[in-house]
């Protein structure tokens, strides 16, 4: 199962001189992680290079930030992916000491920076949600609240008119078995709506 992390985590080390300062952190998309990076930029602005990697679905990259190609945010990529994460923007600025490291020691140290990092971080699975729409009778209407928090459903929103519909979100895996529960509780009274139903088709 995928999995993403809470909060941003750092971690340094040091190989023959140069200086790898790593961050891992949430990120959902490539703009918010390039205006990290032009942050780095600015508050490092004698650093030899500032590599990153996002694995977050469409908005993936990898950047070497002219560090030999592939030494450094692919590297980089491919630890997030093997730790099976989604969501989340590696960073490594990098202060040159003056000792070449070649190209395998460029992989290994872009790799263990962030390695190093991502163990002091807190982990979550990332639980795909079930946004559903109902209509039932008012009489219905305390139940179906009532429902709703025992599944730990998050309650979007709740309108009057001739019934009250109720818009809200659960796992997908719970998701069969609540609307299954709800059916029988309203014995076959409860409708169940498609949220997009009024919007054209174009």
């Amino acid at each position: 199962m995928p999995q993403t992390i809470t909060s941003p985590v750092h971690h340094e080390l040091i190989i023959k001189k140069s200086r790898f300062i790593a961050c891992v952190q949430p990120m959902t998309d490539r703009a918010g992680a390039q205006q990290v990076v032009a942050s780095l930029r600015a508050g490092h602005p004698t650093a030899a290079h500032v590599c990153w990697a996002l694995l977050a679905g469409g908005h993936s990259a990898a950047v070497d930030d002219g560090e030999p190609s592939g030494t450094a945010g692919r590297p980089m990529l491919d630890v997030l992916r093997h730790q099976d994460l989604e969501g989340v923007l590696a960073t490594v600025v990098r202060y040159f000491g003056g000792v070449k490291l070649g190209a395998g020691g460029l992989v290994r140290a872009y790799t263990d920076s962030v390695a190093q990092a991502l163990l002091g971080a807190d982990k979550v699975a990332i639980v795909r949600l079930a946004t559903l729409c109902c209509a039932a009778p008012y009489a219905f209407e305390g139940m179906i609240r009532r429902e709703l928090e025992a599944a730990g459903a998050t309650l979007l929103e709740v309108m009057h008119g001739d019934e009250v519909v109720f818009a809200f979100s659960l796992p997908e895996a719970a998701a069969p078995g609540f609307t299954q529960r709800l059916n029988e509780a309203g014995h076959g009274r409860i409708r169940w709506l498609r949220r997009d139903e009024d919007s054209d088709d174009a």
